[in-house]
């Protein structure tokens, strides 16, 4: 299992990865949180298109800004579940980074999965979720984990479609624009929507991305 490391520096937290990358940061959050503005705007408590009690399913917790989003915008009730591979990660979120983010896994909202977002996946029944929001790998083409791969799978994508409820969505988060991950979610039937995203809320480049997919062969509601 890859193993991360938590650094501090001039008031910010990051992690990297056995191989030096720095992975995450304090400092580079609004993608993240596009991601979420994004992937929930159907289940807002103001529309009409949110389910009476609207369950979403983040991959993976990170530093908790995706998590930490997603409870601002949903409402009650709802549920936010978190699948997260790394324990380090999840004990993290319950210590050093509630300065930054509050006690976000003490929300009644909240329930934590510890464990391979395949297998979180794979162990869900149809109809499950309205959101599902992915923020794993940088695309796929860099992973973070090597097993990663699963994920990009015709059978692993067809998973994905069978645990969305009817006017669900599921939405990436990416480091750069993925034609590669566009293609195939267009072959296992969803409707891509691509946005640019800024690292930071004053970056001047738009350099990471937002897929936000349906999956075409139900109807919608607006």
């Amino acid at each position: 299992m890859e193993q991360f490391s938590l650094y501090t520096s001039m008031k910010r937290i990051f992690t990297s990865n056995s191989m030096a990358l720095e992975l995450m940061s304090t400092e580079q959050t609004y993608s993240e949180e596009m991601l979420t503005d994004i992937g929930c705007k159907h289940i807002l408590p103001d529309k009409k298109t949110r389910p009476e009690h609207p369950c979403v399913l983040i991959g993976e917790m990170g530093l908790g800004f995706t998590l930490k989003r997603a409870l601002q915008l949903v409402g009650k009730p709802a549920t936010v579940k978190v699948s997260e591979l790394m324990p380090q990660l999840i004990a993290w979120n319950r210590t050093f980074l509630v300065e930054y983010n509050g006690p976000l896994l003490d929300d009644s909202r909240t329930k934590i999965t510890q464990g391979d977002f395949f297998d979180t996946i794979h162990s869900k029944s149809t109809s499950s979720y309205d959101v599902l929001l992915i923020d794993i790998d940088n695309t796929p083409d860099e992973l973070i984990t090597a097993g990663n791969y699963r994920l990009y799978s015709p059978t692993f994508l067809a998973k994905l479609q069978c645990i969305l409820k009817p006017g669900g969505y599921v939405t990436y988060w990416l480091s750069e624009p993925a034609p590669k991950l566009k293609k195939l979610l267009g072959k296992a039937g969803f409707k891509v929507e691509e946005h640019a995203a800024r690292p930071q809320i004053k970056a001047k480049r738009s350099r990471h991305c937002i897929y936000f997919a349906r999956d075409s062969t139900r109807n919608y509601t607006t």
